[in-house]
């Protein structure tokens, strides 16, 4: 009696070996990882950015050079901001952008009003907009040597704020004084390598993807409309593949 009762138990046992073998590569590809929203500015209503969209504002004439490539490259001397020469409410914008040196300091700034850069001199920056930070890691180190001091007002990795007096509430996680919104991951890449952009702004709400991941960002902006604008701060920088898409 006892020789049956093996056998059914051993042939019960070959049935869940094989139900498991068929069955897990199914369930397997109900759960894929997850991917990066990585959006490269391609598709219906995205127009590329060229030289002919820029105007300089208070730069010299080596300041931003566009390569033959469309790679700008900027000096970052003096300290300044070339614009657009349209204006931008609602949008979804895309830009690359890389330190060439150690420590660099860069941004993109939306949703800057013109009475903000009318007659603005050399080594000046725009006293309204949303600055989009774009920082290379060896800042915070160059910022130490400088001050002696930690730089926990900043992060490398995305931060967003208002400028003068503009004004934004920023989402957490937050900057010690709550002026800025800090990055939710530390994604950016260093000096010599060129890091994704991806920057939503719909009725004062903006948002910032880098390298292909949600970071950071803020809403009640004010102004909302208004020139973006690229930042020269001391230290030499590139930019390629600007795109825009205008919403409604």
């Amino acid at each position: 009696m006892l020789a049956p009762f093996r056998l059914q138990r051993s042939s019960l046992r070959l049935l869940l070996c094989l139900a498991l073998f068929t069955f897990a590569p199914l369930l397997a590809a109900e759960e894929p990882e997850a991917k990066k929203a990585f959006i490269d500015g391609t598709g219906p209503g995205w127009v590329t950015l060229t030289e002919d969209d820029f105007a300089d504002v208070n730069g010299d004439p080596e300041t931003w050079v566009w390569q033959e490539d469309g790679t700008i490259h900027s000096t970052g001397k003096p300290i300044g901001v070339l614009r657009t020469k349209k204006t931008f409410t609602n949008f979804e914008l895309v830009a690359e952008w890389r330190h060439l040196e150690f420590g660099g300091n860069s941004g993109i700034f939306a949703w800057v009003p013109m009475e903000a850069l009318t007659d603005l001199p050399p080594n000046k920056l725009p006293g309204y907009g949303i600055e989009i930070q774009a920082l290379d890691h060896g800042y915070a180190t160059k910022y130490k040597e400088r001050t002696g001091k930690d730089g926990d007002w900043f992060s490398t990795n995305g931060d967003i704020f208002a400028v003068g007096k503009s004004k934004m509430n920023p989402f957490p996680p937050l900057s010690p004084n709550g002026s800025r919104s800090f990055p939710s991951k530390n994604l950016s890449k260093g000096h010599g390598e060129w890091n994704h952009y991806y920057v939503r702004g719909i009725n004062g709400e903006i948002r910032l993807w880098v390298n292909g991941e949600e970071v950071s960002g803020g809403n009640n902006c004010d102004p909302a409309t208004g020139h973006f604008c690229l930042e020269a701060e001391g230290a030499p920088v590139e930019f390629k593949n600007i795109r825009v898409r205008e919403l409604p």
